[in-house]
């Protein structure tokens, strides 16, 4: 339980520091080039995955008992489809939210990503992107689900060994 709220809030501080300059780099561009704030959300937002993949890769969810499931390139690809969709959700739901009760772009892209920041990045990263499994004590890949399950064959041996 505590390994998974330190992962949790590794994760977090990583999304934040995204988020940051993220955020600063949507500020920037609608203010200084007069874009409008949705593509800036797209700039702003490619910088930041960047930052993001590279400090969950390298931190959030590096561990020592586990490696990851997938390789360099296919998580490039998945955390890209992750990233595309979140700018996505970003986007679309700043400009409901700034169009349909007039707030500040800069508040209500707060809002918004907090929400798409715990409840899709958080969750796919972990479970999809950045998926680990355990190793075993030869330091063989042995999925998670197998390494949880009892074997009956393993067992029997050991049993018929010391008997």
């Amino acid at each position: 339980m505590l390994k998974n709220i330190i992962v949790f809030t590794k994760a977090q501080f990583s999304a934040l520091i995204g988020g940051i300059v993220d955020y600063g780099i949507m500020i920037f561009v609608v203010e200084v080039f007069h874009i409008h704030y949705t593509l800036g959300i797209v700039i702003g937002g490619i910088v930041g995955a960047l930052i993001n993949f590279t400090l969950n890769k390298r931190w959030t969810f590096n561990s020592e008992d586990a490696v990851y499931h997938n390789s360099l390139f296919k998580q490039l690809v998945k955390f890209s489809i992750t990233v595309l969709n979140s700018i996505l959700l970003k986007s679309s739901g700043t400009y409901f939210l700034t169009t349909f009760f007039s707030i500040d772009y800069k508040i209500t892209r707060i809002v918004v990503d907090l929400v798409v920041s715990i409840f899709f990045n958080f969750t796919l990263q972990k479970e999809w992107v950045f998926k680990k499994v355990q190793k075993d004590k030869k330091d063989k890949k042995v999925s998670t689900d197998q390494s949880l399950k009892p074997d009956p064959i393993k067992a029997f041996i050991r049993q018929e060994k010391a008997g």
